[in-house]
């Protein structure tokens, strides 16, 4: 058995994360990771839900428009702009994921210090990886934070 020693924190910490592949496969990806005690993880949650709150308060904004917007041409009143609703809509709802891969890309880029993929470490191949798997991004997110806040070694 290992003797515990306080203080003694290591820089970073590896797990093999699986996760579901869309042909019912299974995929895993080893990640090296960040250490941070429970407190840092926890401010570093805090970091993270003020700047998605601050997206999420513009895409309700954004998502309000629309949907007066809607109510106009509904009511066969010409929009303000000459818009047409329904692409905006689409608009919207592209703007939206590709928000949401980017704020996933970013935390990951801040719990990751490497991987075992072909592929770089580096922002477009982890928005890639959010983009096309999002699955995994899930499981990284997942596993790091059992890791950090429950000291778990499996998923």
């Amino acid at each position: 058995m290992a003797k515990i020693k306080l203080g003694a924190r290591p820089k970073n910490f590896k797990r093999v994360v699986s996760f579901p592949l869309l042909d019912g496969t299974t995929g895993a990806i080893e990640c090296v990771f960040t250490y941070r005690t429970r407190t840092e993880f926890g401010r570093f949650l805090d970091e993270k839900i003020a700047a998605a709150q601050a997206v999420a308060d513009a895409a309700q904004s954004e998502a309000q428009q629309l949907a007066t917007l809607a109510a106009a041409e509904a009511a066969e009143q010409p929009a303000p702009d000459g818009a047409n609703v329904k692409a905006k809509a689409y608009d919207f709802q592209e703007k939206l994921q590709s928000g949401t891969t980017q704020t996933t890309a970013d935390y990951l880029a801040d719990i990751l210090e490497g991987w075992n993929l072909d592929e770089p470490l580096n922002p477009a191949s982890l928005g890639q990886l959010c983009d096309e798997l999002p699955a995994a991004a899930d499981a990284i997110m997942s596993a790091y934070r059992a890791a950090v806040t429950e000291g778990r070694l499996g998923n």
